[in-house]
């Protein structure tokens, strides 16, 4: 059981000049309790208001009723206004605003605040984050790609719910990758090699202390990046990444709080590792890196 759970912030929405396509709201997001439509209405196409729907924005994850509010407000996030198309003029990528959509999503994911199991669709998490349903959507397809979602017909993308056997799995796997990489890496690497690690190690410490899955979550892959970049293999960093991400999503009855105890003991494990690293002590690294990677993944 974790001990007490730090406090859980959120960023500050940041003030920006009012949108003309939607409506600002400074009350806390919250996805509204819809009514539900009528099956002969979604046979139709009818929309509630009475309008029309195609269905391909349904299959897409149009449909907005019956769905579970996240408990906790995410950060509003500003779309840029989209300038007429001109001779010269480049057209605005949506990259930036998709990506700080997928980050809050993980964030949301590894924290548990998107419930495995229920089914969440865009336009009601587009409402939530203060943008329209197409980022949202884009960002919800990348995370069906990475396994943490599932797309619904008609419906939205329901979260995965994982076990404990395949989660134990995605472990063993990383350990198969990493292990030997590590081991390699502290016979041939010079010991100020690992000086630069040191800021990362400690920074998975400060955000165990905070008690929280997805500021911890961050922080650990962040380790774990730097470290399998002394390697010099970007495809291994990426997929091992990949794979750790995987792991970090909570099992359907974790508590919605981080076990705190649980996390400072995985910290302690990497500042452990970093001084075998450096100093040289080959038994210490094979012993810490076989139970890091041999426990249950947090």
């Amino acid at each position: 059981m974790p001990d007490q759970a730090g406090p859980r912030t959120r960023p500050a929405f940041a003030a920006s000049t009012p949108d003309p396509r939607r409506a600002t709201r400074t009350d806390p997001l919250r996805v509204p309790a819809q009514p539900g439509v009528a099956d002969v209405d979604r046979e139709r196409g009818i929309a509630a208001d009475g309008g029309t729907r195609s269905r391909d924005d349904a299959a897409r994850g149009e449909h907005t009723h019956s769905e579970t509010p996240i408990p906790l407000p995410p950060p509003r996030i500003e779309e840029p206004p989209v300038p007429a198309r001109g001779p010269g003029r480049p057209v605005v990528q949506r990259a930036s605003v998709r990506g700080q959509i997928l980050d809050a999503l993980r964030a949301a994911l590894a924290a548990g605040e998107l419930t495995p199991g229920e089914v969440y669709s865009a336009p009601a998490l587009g409402e939530q984050f203060g943008v329209s349903a197409t980022p949202v959507r884009e960002a919800m397809q990348q995370l069906a790609i990475e396994g943490a979602v599932e797309v619904v017909p008609n419906r939205g993308f329901r979260v995965v719910r994982r076990g404990a056997r395949e989660l134990a799995e995605l472990a063993e796997v990383r350990a198969l990758l990493q292990v030997p990489v590590i081991l390699r890496l502290a016979r041939t690497l010079p010991a100020d090699s690992w000086a630069e690690l040191r800021p990362l190690a400690e920074e998975t410490a400060r955000a165990a202390s905070s008690g929280c899955r997805a500021t911890y979550a961050g922080a650990d892959r962040a380790f774990h990046r730097g470290l399998l970049g002394l390697a010099g293999n970007e495809q291994l960093v990426q997929l091992s990444d990949d794979l750790h991400r995987r792991t970090q999503l909570p099992l359907p009855t974790a508590p919605m709080t981080g076990p705190r105890t649980e996390l400072l003991a995985d910290a302690a494990e990497h500042i452990a590792l970093l001084d075998a690293l450096v100093a040289g002590d080959l038994d210490a690294v094979e012993c810490l890196v076989e139970r890091h990677f041999g426990a249950t993944a947090v």
